[in-house]
């Protein structure tokens, strides 16, 4: 508190009981008596102890803490479904069922630790994003009270008066926002549509809601974009610009219906200033904490929370860069690495289950491109490159494609399979390992990306079966981010996860080929025609234009020799992470 240190934003809380607040611990303001202090576990104990958010520091809106993307236990797993919105839609007791446990269970544990229930948790989260959206949009407030995640205006505003000791309105009036709602309010006349149904068609088409979304820095965003950019698949992703200004484009299949998300890379590091209230951090002390510029376009406005929440799930916001960096920096092959790209991510997932069936299907994004074309729900109005949503599952167990799709399909359909955010990590990499044309490999990668894992690839629990570990223990919880690094460096194949013994000394370098694996794309890349799902391991011959030639159909089926393992397909499950790319947008 005293230095201020931003490092521990997010980590506790701490209240002024003479002034009736609570504040981050790099609060500019003048540091309190430690008489009158006390100190919390989260913002929603603060909150339901009396105390209301300072409008200062804004201790509601620091990132999440990245404590619960490594935690496997119930907190950490309840931690991330309250945040994905579980428990607006579902309640406590879908909570509970989703956790395999008691809701009195789930109220002990959350309380005894975190000093709040998922009821109390929950309600933060919404006052927050509340609070955000009155402050930096435009959207009348009925609709921004479901936008939320509240159930009715009365519980809105009460909530509102509550946590923040003012009205909706003045909240929005002392951010310069004033107006706001008028300019965009109107009566609704005889059939005219009213609810959050109805807020998409009253948003402007051409921009969406406008958000940001914070992060700790430092953050490399080039990287991650190149990542996600060789990786964009045709009409449900697409990246516009040139690097260094690009624009990331995909389409969302949200619980309520449907939406459309742009995220733009940030130029450079950004000036130090003070944001827009409700945003991001000041800056303070031990931080370069920055947003990415975001905007959305929502079917229905009761899916914005959810989609925000993947989004910083898919670019990794949470991550402490700074925990990661101590750890990973002290090891003798890592610390140069470490020093040359600070802040490097690693990627999750928009859609868990979109991910699952793209890396088994495998090869480059066209072949799941093609996928999308024959089975994708297309857009009522489509944009620019994005004009389908990805197949659910379900969509899928009946199409023709390969079999290990379709298995994974029916197990994903059938909820044999939870990929959420709050499933047993665990459970589901033994699951996906179990199926055929999956394998122990692919499943630590489906584990590290669609389940959120930080600590894959240094304790792979089906290597550690065998007796021996994935990388050095010392890296442990970040080996997810030591493999980013090593991909980065070209010390190991790209897109491989090392088995026991196979990672590099310092100066050493892998070999192209030296570790067989689902990073091998063998032979030229053949695009299918319309219509014509290949399977694995389908790419001989020479490259083929979209309708110009045959394409190699669903029934052919790779031999052994031309797959990577026992039961893995020999067609890479993902680009080369960081391969450059000349694709304009």
């Amino acid at each position: 508190m005293t230095s201020r240190d931003a490092r521990f934003d997010g980590e506790f809380f701490f209240a002024v009981v003479t002034t009736g607040i609570y504040c981050r611990p790099s609060c500019p303001a003048v540091t309190p008596k430690r008489v009158n202090v006390r100190f919390f576990p989260s913002a929603a104990a603060a909150q339901a102890a009396g105390f209301r958010a300072c409008r200062r520091c804004r201790p509601d809106a620091v990132p999440g803490s990245a404590e619960w993307n490594v935690r496997a236990d119930l907190v950490g797993r309840a931690m991330r479904l309250i945040g994905d919105g579980v428990v607006d839609r579902e309640g406590v007791g879908g909570l509970a069922r989703r956790l395999g446990y008691s809701p009195r269970q789930v109220q002990r544990q959350l309380t005894a630790e975190l000093g709040a229930g998922p009821v109390a948790l929950a309600r933060a989260r919404r006052a927050h994003t509340a609070r955000v959206l009155l402050q930096t949009t435009a959207l009348p407030v009925t609709e921004l009270a479901f936008a939320a995640g509240f159930a009715s205006i009365r519980q809105f505003n009460d909530t509102i008066r509550e946590i923040y000791a003012g009205t909706p309105s003045e909240l929005r009036a002392a951010a310069g926002n004033r107006g706001a709602a008028a300019r965009h309010t109107a009566p609704a006349g005889p059939g005219t549509a009213t609810g959050p149904e109805s807020a998409f068609a009253s948003r402007s088409a051409s921009t969406g809601i406008p958000l940001r979304l914070a992060y700790r820095g430092p953050y490399a965003a080039a990287e991650i974009f190149d990542f996600l950019q060789v990786r964009a698949v045709p009409g449900v992703e697409e990246i516009r610009g040139t690097r260094g200004g690009r624009t990331y484009r995909r389409t969302l299949r949200l619980t309520h219906g449907s939406g459309i998300a742009e995220v733009d890379e940030p130029a450079g590091p950004r000036r130090r200033r003070r944001p827009p209230a409700g945003l991001v951090c000041p800056a303070a002390r031990g931080t370069d904490g920055g947003w990415l510029e975001c905007r959305l376009r929502l079917t229905d406005l009761r899916d914005l929370s959810t989609a925000v929440q993947r989004l910083r799930r898919l670019f990794d916001l949470d991550a402490d860069p700074y925990a990661v960096a101590e750890r990973l920096g002290a090891d003798p092959l890592l610390g140069p690495l470490v020093a040359e790209r600070p802040g490097l991510r690693s990627p999750g997932a928009a859609d868990p289950e979109e991910l699952a069936v793209r890396t088994v299907l495998g090869g480059p994004p066209e072949r799941a491109a093609a996928l999308v074309r024959t089975y994708g729900k297309p857009l009522d109005a489509p944009d620019g490159g994005l004009t389908h949503l990805f197949p659910a599952p379900g969509e899928l167990t009946g199409a023709e494609v390969a079999e290990p799709v379709r298995t994974l399909c029916t197990a994903l359909a059938d909820g044999a399979i939870t990929l959420d955010a709050g499933a047993d990590r665990g459970a589901a990499e033994r699951a996906l390992a179990a199926l055929p044309g999956v394998g122990p490999r692919t499943a630590t990668y489906l584990r590290m990306r669609a389940l959120g894992d930080p600590d894959v690839g240094t304790v792979a629990e089906a290597d550690a079966e065998r007796g021996g570990t994935v990388g050095p223990a010392a890296w442990r919880p970040w080996g997810a981010y030591a493999l980013h690094h090593l991909w980065r460096a070209g010390l190991l194949p790209t897109g491989e996860i090392p088995g026991p013994g196979e990672v590099p000394g310092p100066g050493e370098t892998a070999e192209s080929g030296e570790i067989p694996g689902p990073a091998v794309i063998p032979g030229p890349v053949v695009i299918p025609g319309p219509g014509v799902i290949p399977g694995p391991g389908e790419v001989p011959g020479p490259r083929l234009i979209p309708g110009s030639g045959p394409a190699p159909g669903p029934s052919q089926t790779p031999t052994r020799a031309e797959t990577s393992g026992p039961g893995e397909p020999s067609a890479a499950p993902e680009p080369p992470p960081y391969a450059p790319v000349a694709r304009a947008g």
